[in-house]
C-alpha cells in the first residue's frame, strides 16, 4: 500500500490511533505506551492491552510502526518513517481545524 492510500485509510484518525503513534516517536512497549498516554491526558484516556495490541498489530501490518527490539519479554515498537508521514498529515489536518475554530469568536 502506497503512502496517499494508507493516509486515505487512517485520516481523520482515532484520538486513540493518534496517541499512540505519536507515542512511538520514542521506542516503547504497549504497557510504556499505556503509561504515557495516560500521563500526557492526565489520566483521562487509560487504554486497555486489547485496544493498544490491537492497534499495534494493525499499524505494524501497515508499516506505520516496527519492532525496534525486544527486552524481558517485552516487544518495543517504533514508528516508521511512513507513521511520521500519517503523523505530520493528522497534525496538520488538526492544525486546520483549530485555524478554522480560531477564525469563529466563540
Amino acid at each position: 500500500m502506497d503512502l496517499e492510500s494508507t493516509i486515505k485509510k487512517y485520516l481523520p484518525m482515532t484520538e486513540t490511533a493518534y496517541l499512540i503513534l505519536l507515542s512511538l516517536c520514542e521506542p516503547k512497549h504497549g504497557y510504556g505506551i499505556s503509561k504515557w498516554i495516560a500521563d500526557k491526558t492526565d489520566g483521562r484516556l487509560k487504554l486497555g492491552s486489547g485496544t493498544i495490541y490491537g492497534t499495534l498489530s494493525k499499524m505494524q501490518a501497515d508499516h506505520l510502526i516496527t519492532v525496534f527490539d525486544e527486552e524481558n519479554n517485552r516487544i518495543i515498537y517504533e514508528i516508521t518513517s511512513r507513521g511520521r508521514s500519517l503523523l505530520k498529515a493528522e497534525s496538520e489536518r488538526l492544525n486546520e481545524l483549530i485555524r478554522i475554530r480560531n477564525e469563529i469568536v466563540l
